[in-house]
């Protein structure tokens, strides 16, 4: 199969392919997204295969505007606030699906589906010309760092999907924050860039403990349950600005290659030989960069160990660290113990 660039003078082909059952990815302000008609079991099932996607992992429905979800779940009052203050936007919001309406491939088996309207006009306009919902899983092989450039997804899935509807790099970098509205009080599940401080003025208390899903249990929303985001070199997190002498002393008396992961002003410090990859100059631009980061040390394999910068946990830093933490199996730097 012969993967195709779509763009803004090509969208309306790439909306003929989702409507004709085929995977095409997509941008997002997020990440991009793996689509395919989310009516179409069949369809759904390409993604699941091109992704080497776990079939009790439950797929985003992304539409294109809150009219299309009405058409498969139930909005409730609160459910609906969200959507008018945070949509088109990086909040996916998890509703009961009226009966019979989506196949038991998109929801994993449950009774509930995450839907999300990004905030990303060319992809909302394939989804309103095809005139269906797409599934949109981050486009990425499962476990491995989300796309975030149309060259990330080209390298996975070429020849494996029918085409990408390229629209540039994403701009916030960690995918959406994921709010299920079928529990009380309200449960975010996913954190992102909409923070819990953002959400509790509309829908009162936000439970954040981030539920562990059990190994028999079907998560309500991707990234709970299997291991996400890990590139092929072993990450591991420096928590603090005074550690990073000491863990470039330990990395290095490991003698196995090895890189750094970081903003700029660590990078200011560190020695000219160690290969590295910038995070951009704060938390904002680290976020936008992080799975780009992990993504580059894959392309330079013989890079081994990968040394990251941690943030607070606060704001998108809750969001940053959710991933970084997957991404290194919460391996962290201990100074007292080298």
């Amino acid at each position: 199969m012969e993967t195709k660039l779509f763009d803004r003078d090509t969208v309306a082909t790439a909306a003929q392919l989702i409507a004709a059952g085929e995977v095409v990815a997509f941008p997002t302000e997020t990440v991009y997204g793996l689509g395919a008609d989310a009516t179409d079991p069949q369809a759904a099932l390409k993604v699941y295969a091109a992704k080497h996607r776990p079939a009790d992992n439950p797929l985003i429905v992304t539409v294109a505007d809150p009219a299309m979800v009405a058409r498969f779940a139930t909005i409730t009052p609160a459910a609906q606030q969200l959507m008018d203050q945070f949509w088109p936007g990086p909040l996916t919001i998890i509703l009961p699906v009226l009966p019979g309406r989506l196949s038991k491939v998109v929801t994993g088996g449950l009774d509930t589906a995450a839907f999300r309207m990004p905030a990303n006009a060319l992809t909302r306009e394939m989804i309103r010309l095809a005139d269906r919902p797409i599934v949109g899983p981050s486009a990425n092989l499962s476990g491995k760092p989300s796309g975030t450039r149309p060259e990330h997804v080209l390298h996975d899935f070429d020849g494996a999907i029918a085409g990408i509807l390229a629209d540039g790099p994403t701009q916030v970098g960690v995918e959406s924050t994921v709010i299920d509205m079928t529990v009380q009080p309200p449960a975010i599940l996913r954190p992102g860039e909409v923070t819990p401080e953002m959400l509790e003025p509309l829908v009162g208390e936000v439970a954040t403990d981030h539920h562990k899903v059990g190994a028999k249990e079907t998560p309500k929303a991707p990234g709970m349950k299997y291991k996400h985001y890990a590139p092929t070199a072993q990450v591991v997190i420096v928590d603090h600005p005074a550690d990073w002498p000491q863990a470039l002393k330990w990395a290095a008396a490991r003698q196995q290659p090895f890189g750094v992961l970081a903003t700029d002003p660590v990078l200011m410090t560190l020695p000219a030989a160690v290969p590295t990859y910038s995070l951009g100059a704060d938390l904002p631009a680290a976020a936008r960069n992080l799975f780009a980061g992990l993504r580059w040390f894959d392309l330079h394999p013989t890079v081994t160990l990968i040394l990251a910068e941690a943030f607070a946990p606060t704001g998108l830093g809750v969001a940053y660290m959710n991933r970084l933490l997957k991404s290194a199996g919460n391996e962290h730097f201990n100074p007292d113990e080298n």
